[in-house]
C-alpha cells in the first residue's frame, strides 16, 4: 500500500472536520501529481475537482485552505489542457496559480509561493513565453530555504527544459550537475527526470561540440529514464523518453530503431488518451519519413499534428510543425505554400519569445528558398539578418554550420554571371530595380514623393512603375488620400 493510498483511507475517519478533510484530500493530490499519477490525483480531489479551468466554491475556508485548492487544481488544468489539447487552459492555469501564489504570499508561506510559481513557469514554458518561464523559475528559488533540496531540484530540472529549448546547453548541463547529489538518492520518478534531461542535453551537445561519443552517452541515460520511469509507474514520462530516443536515433540515421520507439510511445499515449504528446511523437515521426524522402506520408501525419498544436496553443511547438510542413512542401514543390507556411512559422516563434525556433526557421527559408527566383534577394538578406540576431548566442555547432552555408546563398544573390542558367539582361535589372524601389519606399516610410527623390525619378515616374512592373510593392507604398472637391462653384 502507497503513502497515497494510506491517506485517502484516512478520509473516512469521522472524526476530521471539512477543512482536514480538504487539506488531505490536496496532500494526497500533490504527491500524486508528484508521481505523474495526475488521473489518480484528479480522482484523489473528489469533489473539489470541478474540470479543468473550474473553481470549487471555497468561501467558507481559510485562504490558506482555499490557495491549496487552486494549486492543485491549477497544476492539473495545466497538465490535462496540454493532454488533451484544450485551448484556452494554459491561461486558466496561469490565472489560478497566480491567485494561488497571491494568497500563500499574504499568509507569508513562501515556499508555497515558490511551489506555485514553479508550476507557473511550466505554463508560460507551455505557451512559448521561455524569458517570462525563466524569470519566474529563477523568482521560486530565491523564496526557498537551505531544507527544500527537493523542491529545488524539480525547479532546476525544469530551468534545463527552458535552456534546451534556448539552445543554451551548457547552462543547462550545469544546472543538472549542480543537482545531480539530489537525484541520486531520490525516487524512481525524481531518477528518472535528471537521467532524462541529462540524455536531452547530451544529445544536444554532441552537435554542439560534434562530438559522436555524446550521442552514446545520450542513449545510456535515455534508457536509464526509461527504465526509471517504468520502475515508478510513470507511463506518460517513459513514453516522451521514448520520443525523445527515437529522435535521437533519427539524427544518427537509425531509422528503425527510430520508427520502434515511437510505436512503443504512440501505443502508451494512445491508452493515456494524451492527444497533445501525442501529437508530438507524430511530429517525429513525420521527421524521420522526411529523412526517409516519404514525403507526402509525412505531410498526411504533420496536418494532424498541426491542428492539435493550434488547438492547444502550444505556439513555439506550432512553430516547428510549420516550419517542416514548410520543408515537406518545398520538397512536393508546393512553392508558395512552402515560403507562406515557414514565414509563418518565424513570426509565431518571434511573438512566443522562443529565438531559437525563429533563427532555426528563418535559415530554413533560406536552405529552401534560397536560390529560387520566387524569392527576392532582399527577402533572403532580411532573413539571414534575423537568423544571425536570433541565434548571436547559439552554443550549436550545426547551427554555426548552417549560417555559414546560408551565408553563401545570400552572397551568391549579389554574385550573378551572365553565363547562369536561365541568366538574362531584362531580368537582372528587373530584380535590382525592384530592390531599389522596396529599399527606398522602406527608407520613406512608403512615401512615393520622397521615395522617388531618394532615386533620382520624378514621383509619376515611380507611380507608374510601382502599378505596371512592380506590382508586388505597390502595398509598401502609404495609402492615397483622395483629393477634396471644392464646394465653392465657378462661374459659367
Amino acid at each position: 500500500m502507497t503513502l497515497a493510498d494510506e491517506r485517502l483511507r484516512e478520509l473516512d475517519n469521522p472524526l476530521l472536520t471539512d477543512k482536514e478533510r480538504v487539506v488531505l484530500r490536496c496532500k494526497v493530490a500533490a504527491d500524486l501529481i508528484h508521481k505523474g499519477q495526475y488521473e489518480a490525483a484528479r480522482e484523489a480531489l473528489g469533489e473539489l475537482w470541478r474540470g479543468v479551468g473550474q473553481r470549487s466554491p471555497m468561501e467558507d475556508y481559510p485562504p490558506e485552505v482555499r490557495a491549496e485548492v487552486l494549486l492543485q487544481c491549477g497544476t492539473l488544468t495545466r497538465w490535462f489542457g496540454n493532454a488533451q489539447n484544450l485551448p484556452g487552459a494554459q491561461e486558466q492555469a496561469k490565472d489560478m496559480l497566480s491567485e494561488a501564489a497571491r494568497e500563500f504570499e499574504a499568509q507569508g508561506v513562501p515556499r508555497k509561493v515558490a511551489e506555485c510559481r514553479y508550476e507557473l513557469g511550466m505554463c508560460y514554458w507551455w505557451l512559448g513565453a521561455h524569458d517570462e518561464a525563466r524569470v519566474v523559475m529563477r523568482e521560486a528559488l530565491t523564496l526557498l530555504g537551505d531544507e527544500d533540496v527537493e523542491l529545488k531540484a524539480k525547479i532546476h530540472i525544469r530551468r534545463t527544459i527552458v535552456e534546451v529549448w534556448a539552445g543554451r546547453y551548457y547552462e543547462a548541463i550545469g544546472i543538472l550537475e549542480e543537482s545531480k547529489a539530489v537525484f541520486l538518492s531520490a525516487n524512481d520518478a525524481l531518477k528518472g527526470r535528471w537521467h532524462g534531461q541529462m540524455a536531452m542535453v547530451l544529445d544536444k551537445l554532441a552537435t554542439a561540440e560534434e562530438n559522436p561519443a555524446n550521442y552514446d552517452r545520450a542513449i545510456i541515460e535515455y534508457t536509464a529514464a526509461i527504465y526509471h520511469y517504468e520502475a515508478a509507474r510513470h507511463e506518460r514520462y517513459c513514453a516522451i523518453n521514448l520520443n525523445n530516443l527515437a529522435m535521437l536515433f533519427y539524427k544518427i540515421g537509425r531509422y528503425v530503431d527510430a520508427h520502434e520507439h515511437l510505436d512503443r510511445a504512440q501505443a502508451i499515449l494512445t491508452r493515456l488518451k494524451d492527444t497533445g504528446t501525442l501529437a508530438q511523437v507524430d511530429e517525429t515521426r513525420a521527421q524521420v519519413l522526411v529523412a526517409e524522402k516519404r514525403y507526402r506520408d509525412a505531410d498526411r501525419i504533420l496536418a494532424g499534428v498541426i491542428k492539435a498544436f493550434e488547438v492547444g496553443g502550444e505556439q513555439a511547438l506550432l512553430a516547428e510543425a510549420f516550419m517542416l510542413q514548410g520543408i515537406i512542401w518545398a520538397r512536393l514543390r508546393a512553392v508558395d505554400n512552402s515560403l507562406t507556411i515557414i514565414r509563418k512559422a518565424i513570426e509565431i516563434a518571434e511573438h512566443a519569445g522562443a529565438p531559437a525556433q525563429a533563427g532555426h526557421a528563418a535559415l530554413t527559408l533560406i536552405e529552401e528558398h534560397g536560390t529560387t527566383r520566387r524569392m527576392p534577394t532582399q527577402d533572403v538578406v532580411d532573413a539571414y539578418r534575423r537568423a544571425i540576431e536570433y541565434l548571436k548566442d547559439t552554443q550549436d555547432a550545426e547551427d554555426v554550420k548552417r549560417l555559414l552555408a546560408c551565408s553563401l546563398i545570400v552572397m551568391s544573390r549579389f554574385d550573378a554571371q551572365v553565363h547562369d542558367p536561365g541568366f538574362t539582361f531584362e531580368s537582372a535589372v528587373y530584380a535590382l530595380e525592384a530592390r531599389l524601389i522596396e529599399q527606398a519606399l522602406d527608407l520613406e516610410a512608403g512615401n512615393v514623393s520622397r521615395a522617388a527623390k531618394r532615386l533620382g525619378l520624378k514621383r509619376q515616374t515611380l507611380s507608374n512603375m510601382l502599378h505596371t512592373r512592380h506590382r508586388q510593392l505597390v502595398g509598401k507604398r502609404t495609402p492615397l488620400i483622395p483629393r477634396l472637391k471644392s464646394i465653392i462653384k465657378k462661374d459659367s
